[in-house]
């Protein structure tokens, strides 16, 4: 798949990690970097959950914006 394949904007975090050549990295930092990844991933859901029941209380409060 190429780089511009990705639904991700230019510039964006995640695009530039996902570009970065790994084969300089050991297992011990591979497996390091996997789980700052995860606890990030877990991190960006937990908003997106928080953000996602804000915004259906705004909708039950006020009704759905179409």
């Amino acid at each position: 798949m190429e780089d511009d394949d990705r639904p991700r904007p230019r510039g964006d975090a995640a695009s530039k990690l996902a570009g970065e050549d790994l084969g300089p990295y050991s297992q011990d930092e591979l497996q390091e970097r996997i789980a700052l990844l995860e606890a990030e991933i877990a991190r960006v859901e937990s908003h997106r959950l928080k953000a996602a029941a804000h915004r259906d209380a705004a909708e039950a409060l006020f009704g759905r914006k179409d």
